[in-house]
C-alpha cells in the first residue's frame, strides 16, 4: 500500500512537471502536448488546430520536414521555419547524453548529429539536397541506450533494435565482465569470401590474442559503429551487417591454424567461441541485418603460464594473396588492443595475471544470491493498476503465442477477465492451444487482422456490431491458421514482416485510437514460447498508438524468452520501464492462482437457470454470451462474489446507489443476504408483481404479455423494474433488454433463452424482459417479432411465453395508469403513508452513516419531490457545494458543461476520456489512472458527478446525480453575468471535446439533441414543442436573435448539417423573419434535394409569409396590385409542396403526406384571397368571373397587368386542388389508426400538426366544393331535379364536393359523424345531384365511385330510403368500371369487392363467377396496396378495415365498422382499449350476433377462404398469434380493407 500511495506522489509530482516541456521525451508528447507546446512558442491558433486535425503528437513531429509543414497544413513559411527551428532547439536541449554524443576513449567527441544519407531518408523519407538542408536540422530521434547480448550465452533467443547505442567500448575490468570492442564492418561486409574472412580472422584474433593475454573475457562485435570513419552515427550505434551466408564467418576461425603455432592453436580455438549471429531489428525495413559477436573466454586452466603470439592475415592487393604479419604479442590496453612493447616486462607479470584470473574465476561461483523479488505483489500491482481486485469492467488485450501443454491448465485466471480480444501468433490455436481452451468456457468469434479494416463509409458504431467487439472476445490469428479451409496460410518472419505488418498496424491503431479509449484497457504479452519477430512489431505498434508503455505488461516464465522481448522493448523505451511492467520467472500456475486471488469472482463460477419441472440447469458462459443482447439473470445471480471483494466494497457499492448511480443486482444481493439494510420496495413493485401473477394466470390467450411501468424521471421507475426481476428470478427467467440491438435480435436470443436446456418447446418457463426507456416503435417491433418467432415454433395457444415489462419516462404517470389499469403501473414522485414511513426509516439509518450531500437523490425521493420544498433543497445544497468554487478553473468549465447537457437532454453525459482532454490531463500516467482522474477533481465535482460505465463497452463516464441538482447549477454557477446562450455557445466552440476520437458518436448524438431534440409527450416528455427545449429557453429568457446565433454556430459546428439549417429556417418564420427562413430553407434544400422533410419546411416559409402578407392588407381595399406580392409568394409555397410530393413519392421508407396537405391550405387560402377582390366579390357576376377566370382562357381586364406572371398558374389551380385532396382521401383509404392504437391519430410533419386528418379532409373538400359552386347549398338538389339542365356537370360536382360526396373517404366519414337522420338526409341530396339514369349517362370512373360509394353509405343507414338503388342495378353499373383491371382505381376495385361478395341464395355457378370478379380485383388491389406501402414496416401504416360481412343479405350483407364500434361504446376507455388491443372483443357474443362467421382452412400458417372451387382464396391474417401452426379446419370473420378480405378471430373449429 505504502508503495501505491509513493507511485501516486510521484504521479501527481509529474503533473506539476508536465508544464515543462523539456522534461517528457518529445517522441513521448500526446496531440495536445504538441499543441500546448505550439502555443506557449507563440503560433497562431488557426495552425495549431490544423495540426490538431492531422492528430499530430510527438513521434510524427519529430519526422515533420518543413515542406511537410507547409504542403500538408498550409502553414507559412516562416511560421514552418519556427517550429522546425524550436523543436530542434528543445531536442537538443533534451536529448540524454547516453544517448548520442558520447566519445570513445582518447578520440575527440564527434557530432551528436551527422547527416548520412540513408539515416536522413529513414527519419526525413522527404529530404531535400544539401542546399535545402541548410535551411534546417533535420533531428533524429533520441537513440536509445542497450545492454549487450548476456556474455557466454550461446543460441539463446535475443535481438537488438537498429540505432540504439551500446556502452561505449571498454577496457579490462574485473577480467570476468566482457571487455568490448566494436567494427562497423560497413565496407568490408561487401567483400567477397577471401577477403571478408582475412578482414573478420585480422579483427578476432588480434582482439582474442589479446585478451587471452591479459585474462580477461571479451566479446568483439561487427555491425557496430566504431566512430573512425563513420560518420553521421554515434559511437557503439547498432547498424548490423547484412550475412548472406553464416558459414563465411564461422570458416573465417580457420585463419587460427595459419596464424599461430601448433601448441598455441589448440588453446585459441577453446578460448575463441564461435561466431553469435543476433539478429537487428529495424521497424522501417524488411532487409534481415545481424551484429556478428565473438566472444572470448580464456579460462585459467587453459591459459595458465602462457603468452599468446599472433601472425595476423592480410589480404594483399598487389599479389591479391593473403599474406601473415610478423609474429605480435597484443595485450588490452584501456579500450584499445595493442602490441606488447616491453616483452621481458609483460613475461615476468605472467603469474601475476593467472593468479588474478583463477581469483576472478573463483569469486564469479561463490557470488551472494540475487535478492528474491515480491514478484506476486508485482503481478498484482500490474494487473490490478494498484486496486485490491482486478476490475470486473477493465477490458484486456493479450498478445501470445504457442502455449505448452502444461501450461494450458493453468488458465483460469483468464476466464473471469473481460478479454476484448487476442492477438495469437501460434497457428495451432484453435485445434490444440490457448483458443481451444478458452472456447470450451466462452464464445469468441475468430478473425483475422484484415477483418479489423473499416470498410468505407461505415461508422465505428457498426463496425463494432458487426464484428460482435464488447460482446464475444475477437481472436486474431496473426500469422495463419492451421485448421482453416480458406487461404490463410502462416508465413516465415521476412515473408509476414512484407506482407502483414500494414495489417498489424491498421488493427491496433484501430483499437487503441478509436475503439478503447486510454486507461480503459490493459495490453498483457503472454511469452510461453520462443519470441520471433513478428509478436516484437505488435509490442511496437501497441506502444506507439498508446503513446506509452503504462498499459502494456509482460508475463514470461522463461528467462530466454524475456529476454529478446526486453532487448527490443528497450528500443522503444527505458531498462527501468520495460522491468517494472515485466513478471519474469514466475511458473503459469503460480501466475494462476495470484491472479485469481485478486478476482471480484471466484473462478469458473456457474450460473443457474429456473426450469419449467421446478428444478434448475446449468447456464454455460459461453451460451450465455451468445445471446449478447440480453443481461440475464441467474437464480444465483452474483453469488460468485468473493468474500474478500464484499468485505472491501460493500460500503461504496450503496453509497453509490444512494448517491443517484442506478441500481445494481449487486445492491439487491448485498440487501438480500443483509450485508447491507434493505432495497425499499415501493407501492409500484407490489402492483407490477399481482398484474405479473394474473397476467400468467388469465393472459393465457396471448403468447406475449405486456405490462408498462410509467415513471416520473428520477422517481425510481427503473428500480422497481429491476426489483421485479430479481424477485421473479427462481419462478421465471428472466433478463434485461440491451436495446442497442434490433428487435429481431433481441427476439431470436428471448426464444433460445426460453427453451434453453428445455426439451419440449410447449413446456417451457415464460420469459420476463425488462425494456427501459425505450420508444413505443421498438416495443411494437420487439412484441411482433416474438409473436412471429412463436408462430413458426407451432407452439400451441394459450401457451404463455413472453411477458414485457416496459419501463418509460412519463410526466403523466398517473393518466397512463388510469387510462389502462390492467396493463399500466404508475410511479411518482408522491409517496404514499407506508412508503412516506419506509423512506423516513431508511433516511435515519443513511444520514448516521453517511453525510447528507452523499445521499442526496434517496433524501429528494423521500421528501417526495414536492416542489416548494425540494426547491429550497436543492437550491441550499447547491449553494453550500459552490462556495469557493474556482469559476476560472478547468473542472467548473467542465461542470457547467454537463449540467447543461444533462438539463436539456435525457440520460445524457461526457466521456471521462472526454473530461481528461478537456482537463488537459496529458499526465503521462503509470497505473493509477482512474484514482488520478478522480483526485484531478475538485471537491465540488466529486460531489455532483456520478460515475457511469456503459453496460456494453464498461467504458467510463460522468453525469450530475439529478436533473435538478443540474439546472440549479447552472442558475447559481452562470448567475446574472453570463446566459446559458453564452455556455451552449463555449460548449460549441470547445473543438477539444467535438474531435476527440473516443465515445465521439455518443458525444455528438448529445451535443446534436441540444439544439434539435424536440420535446414530445409521446417519449414522456410534458409537453410538445416546436424547437429544443434549450432553444425554447433562450427564445423566451433571452432574445430570438441569441437563439438564431447559437443554432448557426451549430451549425457550423455540425459541418453545415442541413437538417440545422432546416431548423434555422424554422426559427426565423417562427419570429418572421421570412427573407433569413427563405435563404436557410434554399440552403437545406441544395444540400439535401431529395428529402421531402425539408422541402416541407421550405414551403412552409412561404405559406407562413403569405399568411402574413394576407393580415397585412386584411383591413385595406384590395386590389390587383397590392395583392400580387401575396398572391406570388402562395405560388411559391405551392410549387415548393409540389417538390416535396414528388420527393415523398419517391422515398421508399417513409410517407410524408404533409406536400398534399400544405399545398390544400394555401389553395385554399388564395382562393379565399381572389374573392376578397372587388372584380369577384360583386354579388351579381362576382362568383362566375372567377370561375371563368379560373376554368376558362378568360382574364379580367383589372388582372391582365399587374398578375400577367401568374396567370399561367392559376388556370390549373382547380386540378392541382383536386388531385392533393385525391390522393389525401386515397391514402385515408388504406390506412387510418384503429380504435386499438394508443394514441390519437395524427399525420405529422416536422412543420404542421394535423390532428383527426380525416376531420380535416371533410372540411377542406367542403371548402373547395363551396369555392368552385356557384349554387347555395340549400337550394342545389332543389335546382337539380326541378331543371336538371340548369347546372353544368362541373357545378354539379363541386356541389357534391360541398356536401360530402367529393370522395369515397369524405363520404365513408359521414357514417361515423352527427346524427344518421341527418347523415341519410345528406347522402340522398348527393344522390339526387346524379343524372337520373345514370347507365345511360356515362359517367366518368371518379364520379361512378362516388355514386357507388354514396349508395353503399346510405344502406348502411337505412335501406329504406327512396334515393336507395337496387343492388343488381349498381353491380350492373359497376361493369362501366374499366374491363383491363389495371386501370381502374383502387376505389373501384374495392367497391367491386363489395358488390360482388357472393350470398347464400346465389347459385353455385352465379358464386363462381362472383368470386372470380372479386379474385381479379383483389389480385390488382394487393399491388396497389405494396406499391403504397413502400418498404414501410407493416406497424406503422396499419392497414384500416371499412366494412365487415354481416349476417343479412342483399344490402345488409355488410356492416360499416362504426356499428361494430358502437358494441364497446357502453364500457370505460381503458376497458375498450384493452378488449381492442387484446383481440377480446371479438369473443363478445353481441359480435356473433352481428357478424357472420365464415369457414376456411390454415395451410403453413396461411388462411384460406372456404367458397371457390377453381382457386384458392388466401385471406391475409390481421394477427399472427390467432393463427393454428398445423393444417387445421377453421372460421373467422371478413373484414374488407382496400388491401382486400382480411380475416379476424381466427378459430379452429372444435
Amino acid at each position: 500500500m505504502e508503495q501505491i500511495i509513493q507511485d501516486m506522489e510521484t504521479l501527481e509530482e509529474s503533473a506539476i512537471m508536465v508544464e515543462d516541456f523539456s522534461v517528457l521525451p518529445i517522441e513521448k508528447w500526446t496531440e495536445y502536448d504538441v499543441s500546448s507546446w505550439m502555443r506557449s512558442i507563440g503560433v497562431k491558433e488557426e495552425y495549431i488546430q490544423r495540426l490538431e486535425k492531422e492528430e499530430v503528437n510527438g513521434q510524427i513531429l519529430l519526422q515533420l520536414t518543413e515542406d511537410d509543414l507547409k504542403q500538408e497544413t498550409g502553414i507559412t513559411s516562416l511560421v514552418a521555419r519556427l517550429i522546425i527551428r524550436k523543436r530542434n532547439e528543445l531536442q537538443i536541449k533534451g536529448s540524454p547524453q547516453s544517448g548520442h554524443g558520447r566519445q570513445k576513449g582518447g578520440k575527440k567527441g564527434k557530432k551528436d548529429v551527422d547527416h548520412k544519407k540513408d539515416e536522413t531518408d529513414q527519419i526525413c523519407p522527404e529530404a531535400e539536397p544539401q542546399a535545402h538542408q541548410d535551411q534546417f536540422v533535420c533531428v533524429l530521434p533520441t537513440k536509445r541506450d542497450c545492454k549487450p547480448r548476456p556474455f557466454g550465452k550461446e543460441g539463446i533467443d535475443f535481438t537488438y533494435v537498429k540505432h540504439s547505442v551500446l556502452q561505449p567500448e571498454s577496457g579490462v575490468f574485473d577480467l570476468i565482465s566482457p571487455c568490448h570492442e566494436y567494427k562497423s564492418l560497413e565496407k568490408a561486409a561487401k567483400l567477397d569470401r577471401t577477403r571478408l574472412q582475412a578482414k573478420l580472422a585480422k579483427e578476432v584474433l588480434k582482439f582474442g590474442s589479446g585478451c587471452m593475454n591479459i585474462r580477461s573475457n571479451g566479446t568483439i562485435h561487427f555491425g557496430v559503429m566504431d566512430s573512425r570513419d563513420d560518420t553521421g552515427y554515434v559511437h557503439g550505434e547498432i547498424i548490423g551487417v547484412p550475412v548472406f551466408e553464416k558459414d563465411i564467418y564461422v570458416d573465417a576461425l580457420d585463419h587460427i591454424e595459419r596464424s599461430f603455432s601448433r601448441s598455441d592453436s589448440e588453446h585459441v580455438r577453446q578460448c575463441i567461441r564461435p561466431p553469435q549471429f543476433i539478429e537487428v531489428m529495424d521497424i522501417n525495413s524488411t532487409e534481415k541485418r545481424y551484429v556478428v559477436e565473438v566472444d572470448i573466454v580464456p579460462s585459467i586452466s587453459i591459459v595458465k603460464n602462457r603468452v599468446y603470439s599472433v601472425r595476423l592475415p592480410n589480404f594483399k592487393e598487389s599479389s591479391n594473396k593473403i599474406e601473415h604479419e610478423k609474429e605480435t604479442i597484443y595485450y588490452r590496453v584501456g579500450s584499445k588492443t595493442e602490441p606488447v612493447s616491453d616483452q621481458n616486462d609483460f613475461y615476468q607479470r605472467v603469474r601475476d595475471r593467472d593468479a588474478q584470473r583463477e581469483e576472478a574465476e573463483h569469486c564469479r561461483y561463490v557470488n551472494t544470491p540475487a535478492i528474491c523479488q515480491d514478484l506476486g505483489r508485482k503481478l498484482t500491482m500490474l494487473v490490478t493498476s494498484g486496486k485490491k481486485f482486478i476490475e470486473k469492467e477493465k477490458w484486456y488485450i493479450l498478445v501470445t503465442n504457442k502455449f505448452k501443454p502444461d501450461d494450458l491448465s493453468s488458465i483460469d485466471f483468464l476466464l473471469n477477465m473481460n478479454i476484448f480480444c487476442v492477438f495469437d501468433f501460434d497457428t495451432d490455436s484453435k485445434l490444440s492451444g490457448l483458443c481451444s481452451k478458452y472456447i470450451q468456457h466462452h464464445a469468441a468469434n475468430m478473425h483475422f487482422m484484415q477483418d479489423y479494416k473499416i470498410p468505407s463509409g461505415m461508422s465505428i458504431g457498426e463496425f463494432v456490431s458487426q464484428l460482435h467487439l464488447f460482446e464475444q472476445t475477437s481472436w486474431i490469428f496473426c500469422n495463419g491458421r492451421s485448421d482453416y479451409k480458406g487461404n490463410e496460410n502462416p508465413c516465415d518472419e521476412m515473408t509476414w514482416i512484407k506482407t502483414k505488418i500494414t495489417l498489424l498496424r491498421e488493427s491496433v491503431s484501430l483499437i487503441c485510437k478509436q475503439i478503447l479509449p486510454k486507461g480503459a484497457f490493459l495490453v498483457v504479452f503472454l511469452l510461453t514460447s520462443p519470441v520471433e519477430k513478428p509478436l516484437l512489431h505488435t509490442f511496437y505498434e501497441f506502444f506507439t498508438d498508446m503513446e506509452g508503455h503504462e498499459d502494456i505488461i509482460c508475463i514470461s516464465e522463461s528467462e530466454d524468452n524475456y529476454q529478446k522481448w526486453q532487448s527490443f522493448a528497450e528500443g522503444s523505451c527505458d531498462t527501468e520501464t520495460v522491468n517494472r511492467s515485466s513478471v519474469v520467472g514466475m511458473k503459469m500456475s503460480h501466475v494462476d492462482v495470484t491472479l485469481q486471488r485478486i478476482q471480484p469472482v471466484t473462478s469458473r463460477d456457474t450460473k443457474h437457470l429456473p426450469i419449467y419441472l421446478k428444478g434448475q440447469c446449468l447456464l454455460e458462459t459461453r451460451d450465455e454470451e451468445r445471446m449478447y443482447s440480453l443481461e440475464i439473470l441467474s437464480v444465483n445471480h452474483c453469488d460468485e462474489t468473493s468474500d474478500d471483494y464484499i468485505k472491501a466494497e460493500k460500503e461504496n457499492i450503496e453509497s453509490q446507489f444512494y448517491h443517484g448511480g442506478r441500481v445494481t443486482w449487486l445492491n439487491f444481493w448485498l440487501a438480500e443476504k443483509k450485508f447491507v439494510g434493505e432495497v425499499i420496495k415501493r407501492d409500484a413493485y407490489r402492483d407490477v408483481s399481482k398484474l405479473l401473477t394474473d397476467t400468467m394466470k388469465w393472459g393465457v390467450d396471448r403468447p406475449v404479455n405486456s405490462i408498462n411501468i410509467y415513471h416520473h424521471p428520477g422517481s425510481g421507475g427503473s428500480t422497481v423494474g429491476r426489483q421485479v426481476l430479481w424477485n421473479k428470478r427462481t419462478d421465471l427467467r428472466c433478463a434485461v433488454v440491451k436495446q442497442s440491438y434490433s428487435a429481431a435480435t433481441v427476439s431470436e436470443h428471448a426464444v433460445q433463452l426460453r427453451e434453453y436446456e428445455e426439451k419440449d418447446p410447449e413446456k417451457c418457463l415464460p420469459v420476463l424482459l425488462l425494456i427501459e426507456d425505450c420508444d413505443k416503435e421498438y416495443l411494437d417491433e420487439l412484441r411482433n417479432e416474438l409473436e412471429f418467432a412463436i408462430n413458426t415454433k407451432n407452439i400451441k395457444q394459450g401457451t404463455p411465453c413472453f411477458i414485457l415489462l416496459s419501463c418509460r419516462r412519463s410526466h403523466n404517470p398517473e393518466k397512463m395508469c388510469k387510462d389502462s389499469p390492467l396493463q399500466n403501473v404508475a410511479v411518482t414522485h408522491k409517496l404514499s403513508k407506508e412508503e412516506k414511513r419506509q423512506f423516513a426509516g431508511k433516511r435515519q439509518k443513511l444520514e448516521e452513516q453517511y453525510p447528507p450531500e452523499f445521499i442526496l437523490t434517496f433524501i429528494l425521493m423521500s421528501e417526495e419531490f414536492e416542489h416548494q420544498k425540494i426547491v429550497e433543497y436543492v437550491e441550499q445544497f447547491v449553494k453550500h457545494l459552490l462556495q469557493g468554487i474556482d469559476h476560472k478553473a478547468g473542472v467548473t468549465r467542465l461542470i457547467l458543461y454537463v449540467a447543461l447537457l444533462n438539463t436539456y437532454v435525457q440520460n445524457s453525459f461526457i466521456s471521462q476520456s472526454h473530461c481528461e482532454a478537456l482537463l488537459l490531463f496529458t499526465i503521462h500516467m503509470d497505473r493509477f489512472r482512474q484514482h488520478a482522474f478522480e483526485s484531478s477533481l475538485s471537491e465540488q465535482a466529486k460531489l455532483v458527478f456520478i460515475h457511469l460505465r456503459d453496460d456494453k463497452t464498461h467504458i467510463e463516464s460522468v453525469q450530475i446525480i439529478h436533473p435538478l441538482v443540474a439546472k440549479e447549477i447552472l442558475q447559481q454557477l452562470l448567475g446574472d453575468q453570463k446566459q446559458q446562450s453564452g455556455l451552449a455557445m463555449d460548449l460549441l466552440h470547445e473543438d477539444v471535446l467535438f474531435e476527440h476520437r473516443f465515445g465521439k458518436e455518443d458525444y455528438a448524438k448529445f451535443l446534436r439533441a441540444l439544439f434539435m431534440r424536440r420535446c414530445r409527450v409521446s417519449k414522456g416528455d410534458k409537453s410538445n414543442s416546436f424547437f429544443s427545449p434549450l432553444i425554447e429557453h433562450v427564445n423566451e429568457k433571452e432574445t430570438p436573435d441569441k437563439a438564431i446565433e447559437l443554432l448557426k454556430e451549430a451549425y457550423k459546428r455540425f459541418n453545415k448539417d442541413a437538417f440545422f439549417a432546416q431548423q434555422l429556417a424554422r426559427l426565423n418564420y417562427f419570429y418572421e423573419k421570412f427573407e433569413e427562413a427563405k435563404n436557410w430553407a434554399e440552403i437545406a434544400a441544395k444540400q439535401m434535394p431529395n428529402n421531402s422533410y425539408i422541402l416541407d419546411t421550405k414551403g412552409q416559409v412561404y405559406r407562413r409569409w403569405f399568411n402574413i402578407k394576407c393580415k397585412a392588407i386584411e383591413n385595406v381595399p384590395k386590389t390587383a396590385e397590392n395583392t400580387a406580392d401575396a398572391v406570388e409568394t402562395a405560388l411559391k409555397a405551392m410549387e415548393c409542396f409540389r417538390e416535396c410530393q414528388t420527393s415523398a413519392k419517391l422515398d421508399l421508407e417513409n410517407m410524408n403526406n404533409s406536400g398534399f396537405f400544405g399545398e390544400v391550405e394555401v389553395g385554399l387560402s388564395l382562393l379565399k384571397l381572389f374573392f376578397s377582390l372587388p372584380v369577384f366579390s360583386r354579388k351579381t357576376n362576382g362568383h362566375s368571373e372567377c370561375m371563368k377566370y379560373l376554368l376558362n382562357d378568360y382574364i379580367p381586364e383589372e388582372l391582365k397587368k399587374p398578375w400577367e406572371n401568374f396567370h399561367i398558374n392559376f388556370k390549373g389551380l382547380q386540378r392541382t386542388l383536386h388531385e392533393a385532396l385525391e390522393w389525401i382521401s386515397e391514402d385515408l383509404s388504406y390506412f387510418q389508426t384503429d380504435i386499438s392504437a394508443d394514441e390519437e391519430e395524427t399525420i405529422e410533419s416536422s412543420e404542421m400538426k394535423i390532428n383527426h386528418p380525416m376531420t380535416w379532409l371533410v372540411r377542406t373538400s367542403s371548402e373547395y366544393g363551396k369555392y368552385f359552386s356557384d349554387a347555395s347549398l340549400s337550394i342545389a338538389p332543389k335546382l337539380c331535379q326541378s331543371n336538371p339542365g340548369s347546372l353544368t356537370p362541373f357545378m354539379k360536382r363541386m356541389v357534391i364536393y360541398r356536401l360530402g360526396g367529393g370522395n369515397i373517404t369524405s363520404i365513408f366519414s359521414l357514417l361515423t359523424d352527427q346524427k344518421e337522420s341527418d347523415q341519410v338526409k345528406v347522402l340522398e341530396n348527393i344522390i339526387s345531384l346524379y343524372p337520373s339514369n345514370p347507365l345511360m349517362a356515362r359517367l366518368d370512373q371518379m364520379d361512378l365511385v362516388n355514386y357507388i360509394a354514396a349508395h353503399i353509405a346510405l344502406s348502411c343507414l337505412t335501406t329504406q330510403s327512396p334515393k336507395l338503388a337496387a343492388l343488381k342495378d349498381l353491380q350492373k353499373l359497376s361493369q362501366q368500371f374499366p374491363t383491363e383491371k389495371r386501370k381502374c382505381l383502387s376505389s373501384a376495385l374495392f367497391l367491386l369487392i363489395l358488390l360482388f361478395w357472393p350470398e347464400d341464395h346465389d347459385t353455385d355457378p352465379e358464386k363462381e363467377t362472383k368470386y372470380n370478379s372479386v379474385l381479379s380485383a383483389v389480385e390488382y388491389l394487393k399491388r396497389s396496396y405494396w406499391t403504397k406501402m413502400k418498404d414501410i414496416p407493416q406497424r406503422k401504416k396499419r392497414i384500416y378495415t371499412h366494412f365487415f360481412l354481416s349476417n343479412g343479405s342483399g344490402w345488409d350483407k355488410i356492416v360499416h365498422k362504426s356499428k361494430v364500434e358502437t358494441i364497446t361504446k357502453v364500457l370505460s376507455i381503458s376497458e375498450k382499449r384493452m378488449k381492442w388491443f387484446s383481440g377480446e372483443v371479438w369473443k363478445m357474443p353481441e359480435m356473433a350476433k352481428l357478424l357472420r362467421t365464415v369457414s376456411g382452412w390454415t395451410e403453413d400458417g396461411k388462411v384460406y377462404l372456404e367458397g371457390p372451387k377453381e382457386k384458392k382464396f388466401p385471406i391475409p391474417h390481421l394477427k399472427a398469434a390467432s393463427v393454428p401452426y398445423g393444417n387445421e379446419n377453421i372460421t373467422f370473420y371478413l373484414g374488407f380493407t382496400f388491401r382486400g378480405p382480411v380475416a379476424y378471430n381466427v378459430t379452429v373449429k372444435k
